[in-house]
């Protein structure tokens, strides 16, 4: 299909910052769809895919970042836009379908139980409380009568509490005696923990949706001056949103462009791979990225902080060699020290290299972005995996793989899937820097073929849709990239509300 579009289409264009070749671009993966990634093996510690650190090791690295890091500009890179609405699901769903007596409660809502049995221990209890009773309501007398359905709705909707369509970061997570916590707070704190500048600047950034960003700036006002003092810190934190030319356009199952009811073209955003845009614009020696929602009290960071500084050491030192192994093949080296450089590529960072390798080709091979990824052992996680695999070319890499991206039709590629062994907790330290001071353009690094396709209903009508290569998956796969084991303890993300009631979220 050739898509011809409109006065109207190529002004709407425009505004996106869209061309007419990037739309028949996805219009044309949409007709031919992206192929399923080749394992060739779980990346795990027996075969070398995964690095298992010992107590030396760790004590090692953990010098060596305050060592190398001295001087270098730290940052914080949080993707932050998604709105709360899938944490509360199932309170969703029992208040559209609950309307004063619940038959089975325990069997048909044992979730929407399990919150209301414990709805005074959220840290955002009292704030749903003084809402309710600038209506003149007692959330107390409302629970005792089982009126469940308007105190959920006091919590979810726009007009009252609004946590159905907050961010995740701007919820209250966590309860300190009478103070609490959002997201946003807590990754601050981790910040002046392990993030922490030279001149005691903490640089964080957030990737936000347009709607949320006055929601952000408010939050900030309110709490900057606080954690500054309490810390000794200077708080640096910026924003950016999903660039519009990276959405991409809705198709019905024909694969023809949908358009709304004033004939306009729907486009929808490219997911999170599309934030390789914001993180391209970053400016810093290393950046750590973590998720909004993996966040515990302080009682559980220690072994966050331990090991975000193990992570980054480690970087720190491998780039460094690197670096020098870099200026070396410069000055076209001779052929003993090229087989150690060659040596240095394959041993410490699992880079595939092929026979007779010259300088030239080896050189490419090495001035890259480099990333290490914490992996926690599996615990049945949905979503993505270490794994080897072989691209197009033939050439073997580790990358994360997203299940989504595997042929599980295929016995072969489903038993390598199975043999995980590890999960990606998206635990990332990141240096995006040459060795000529000069910063990469990540958008030169990311293979475009890993994209992803999913089908959604819009009332009547079946929407395809289409992700860019995730941050972490398909937009990194040229990266020099490195997997490393990380404790359970690390891992604690809140995709539920329940999820809140789990020790690891409790006051300590």
């Amino acid at each position: 299909m050739v898509f011809k579009p409109t006065e109207q289409d190529l002004g709407q264009l425009q505004q996106l910052g869209l061309a007419t070749e990037q739309v028949q671009h996805q219009i044309d993966n949409f007709k031919e769809g992206f192929p399923k990634s080749q394992l060739d093996a779980a990346a795990t510690p027996d075969n070398g895919g995964i690095i298992c650190l010992g107590d030396k090791e760790i004590a090692r690295y953990e010098k060596q970042y305050r060592t190398l890091g001295r001087d270098k500009k730290v940052q914080k890179f949080v993707p932050a836009s998604g709105a709360a609405t899938r944490m509360f699901k199932d309170l969703y769903s029992f208040a559209a379908t609950y309307f004063g007596v619940a038959h089975n409660f325990e069997k048909e809502f044992p979730e929407v139980k399990e919150f209301l049995e414990n709805i005074r221990t959220f840290a955002f209890y009292n704030d749903l409380k003084a809402c309710m009773l600038k209506s003149d309501l007692d959330i107390e007398d409302y629970l005792q009568r089982g009126d469940y359905s308007t105190v959920i709705n006091f919590l979810l909707k726009e007009q009252y509490l609004g946590y159905g369509s907050l961010p995740k970061a701007l919820l209250k997570f966590h309860r300190y005696g009478e103070v609490q916590r959002t997201p946003l707070e807590e990754h601050i704190v981790e910040g002046a923990l392990y993030a922490r500048n030279t001149d005691g600047t903490v640089n964080l950034h957030f990737t936000i949706s347009p709607e949320h960003r006055k929601g952000f700036r408010k939050k900030i006002a309110e709490v900057k001056h606080y954690y500054e003092s309490t810390f000794g810190i200077k708080l640096n934190i910026t924003f950016s949103e999903q660039k519009h030319y990276t959405d991409i356009i809705a198709v019905d199952e024909q694969n023809q462009p949908l358009r709304d009811e004033e004939g306009r073209l729907i486009f929808r955003p490219g997911g999170h791979g599309a934030l390789i845009e914001n993180l391209n614009e970053q400016r810093a020696d290393l950046i750590f990225i973590k998720n909004i929602d993996n966040v515990v009290p302080d009682w559980m960071k220690h072994t966050t902080v331990i090991y975000k500084q193990v992570l980054a050491g480690m970087l720190l030192e491998l780039r460094e060699k690197v670096f020098d192994a870099l200026r070396t093949l410069d000055s076209q080296p001779d052929k003993k020290t090229l087989g150690k450089l060659v040596r240095l590529a394959k041993q410490e960072l699992n880079i595939m290299v092929p026979e007779d390798c010259d300088a030239k080709t080896l050189h490419s091979l090495l001035n890259r972005p480099m990333r290490i990824c914490g992996m926690v052992k599996n615990l049945g996680e949905p979503g993505g995996g270490p794994f080897y695999t072989i691209d197009t070319m033939g050439n073997r890499s580790l990358q994360i793989v997203e299940s989504a991206q595997v042929n599980h039709k295929e016995p072969s590629q489903e038993e390598i899937f199975q043999a995980s062994t590890h999960f990606n907790p998206v635990d990332l330290v990141c240096s995006t820097k040459n060795y000529r001071g000069r910063y990469f353009d990540l958008r030169q690094y990311v293979d475009p073929k890993t994209g992803f396709i999913s089908k959604k209903s819009k009332g009547a009508q079946t929407l395809k849709s289409q992700e860019l290569p995730g941050l972490w998956n398909g937009a990194m796969a040229h990266w020099i990239t490195l997997f490393v084991e990380v404790p359970v303890a690390t891992f604690n993300p809140v995709k539920t509300v329940n999820d809140l009631l789990r020790k690891e979220h409790r006051e300590g």
